[in-house]
């Protein structure tokens, strides 16, 4: 496998465009769209939240009971969420609008939308951008890049990624691009995310293998405790590589979720780094935990703390505070085995050793901590499992951001 560059026109017969349509203030791009020349099978993931927007359940259909899906729309700055009955016909019409103008059916089109919740769609200028995309379609490395910017609400980058593996001697690409900054808990987040890959597989080994990815990345970020009504993970697989269809999890299959992982892990990354009003990546790795959920419940405790957030902002080694997070996971251990070290590309300091300090210097682990990348490393010497989950610190500027968020 190897890191290539671009986004979601990285595999074959993937098009991409981004433009803006007016719904944001001030000419920002805010509709993008993503089409394959050919069919694909779609999988999908989406929020947990019980209040889910109107395009989360319009793709659910899509991905579960259409032939197959081509396109994907996506406007941000309006969520069209909690827009009841209307909020729905607002997709069915630009999925038509889009079919049309793509010449495929509505039902093969999926709609993503993201921004204020509660606000209706502009849909005079959700068509004419429909349109637009449709001319602006391009298959180069830049015309994925603006649908990834497109898609962008408080994100201060777009975030996007490609790679490349063999799967049946054949060159297989995965890629995708996302959005995601506020909002974001585990079980997903306010995000949408975008991996097409021109894999040939099965529509139920895709969607197996995108169900039991997410568990283990999206599902493992968080910036503020807030779940989404939008939260959606869509991946299309349309064949042009050519290998032999994919039927089995055996190597083939294998190789393709190691892909999707890589591509997967590094966009969860992406928006955890970039939370709103972060000043860096907060990543919290747990090892010798009893079972992998007990790992996975740990990292996550850590990793939401405001406390501990708080704490990497100011880079004050307080990890007095990430061990009563783990004490209030609701994983039983023994405190006085559990060791803590601080890491990044400053060095790594042990600071805590079977549950005291180890009289580590704070002049060091404050040196650690200032790098735009910190980990916190907790063993808990109660088993083999491990688990990684990633946040981001927490500042001032987190609540400028939400405090003047719609106006």
């Amino acid at each position: 496998m190897k890191w290539i560059d671009g986004g979601v026109t990285a595999p074959k017969g993937f098009w991409a465009a981004g433009v803006s349509a007016g719904i944001k203030k001030g000419g920002t791009k805010d509709m993008a769209m993503v089409y394959s020349q050919v069919p694909c099978v779609a999988a999908g993931v989406f929020t947990t939240n019980v209040v889910k927007a109107a395009p989360v359940k319009w793709d659910y259909q899509v991905v579960h009971e259409s032939d197959y899906a081509q396109a994907v729309v996506v406007n941000s700055g309006v969520a069209n969420a909690c827009t009841g009955a209307e909020g729905l016909g607002h997709c069915k019409e630009t999925a038509k609008t889009a079919g049309e103008a793509l010449g495929i059916p509505a039902d093969a089109v999926l709609v993503a939308s993201t921004g204020v919740i509660g606000a209706k769609l502009p849909m005079d200028k959700i068509t004419e951008g429909v349109r637009t995309l449709k001319e602006a379609l391009g298959s180069d490395q830049k015309a994925g890049a603006l649908a990834a910017e497109a898609i962008m609400t408080t994100d201060t980058k777009p975030k996007e990624i490609a790679v490349e593996t063999v799967i049946g001697g054949k060159t297989v690409t995965v890629a995708g691009m996302c959005k995601g900054s506020g909002m974001i808990h585990p079980n997903m987040a306010t995000m949408l995310c975008f991996v097409v890959s021109d894999v040939k597989i099965s529509h139920s080994l895709l969607q197996k293998a995108l169900s039991d990815d997410v568990v283990d990345t999206f599902n493992m970020i968080s910036v503020d405790g807030d779940t989404s009504t939008n939260d959606s993970v869509l991946l299309l697989a349309n064949g042009l590589a050519g290998n032999e269809e994919i039927t089995e999890e055996k190597e083939d299959y294998r190789a393709f979720c190691e892909a999707l992982h890589v591509v997967m892990e590094e966009l969860s990354k992406k928006i955890a780094g970039d939370g709103e009003g972060a000043t860096c990546l907060f990543e919290v790795k747990i090892s010798g935990a009893p079972t992998k959920e007990a790992a996975r419940i740990l990292a996550k405790s850590v990793v939401t703390s405001s406390l501990t957030k708080a704490a990497v902002y100011g880079h004050d080694a307080n990890w007095g505070r990430i061990l009563c997070a783990l004490g209030y996971s609701g994983v039983s251990f023994d405190p006085e085995q559990v060791d803590i070290w601080f890491e990044s590309r400053a060095g790594k300091l042990k600071i805590v050793e079977n549950g005291v300090s180890t009289g580590y210097s704070e002049e060091e682990a404050t040196k650690i901590l200032s790098e735009e990348e910190v980990t916190a490393i907790a063993d808990m010497k109660a088993g083999t499992e491990t688990a990684t989950a990633w946040g981001c610190d927490l500042t001032y500027n987190y609540v400028k951001i939400n405090a003047d968020y719609r106006s």
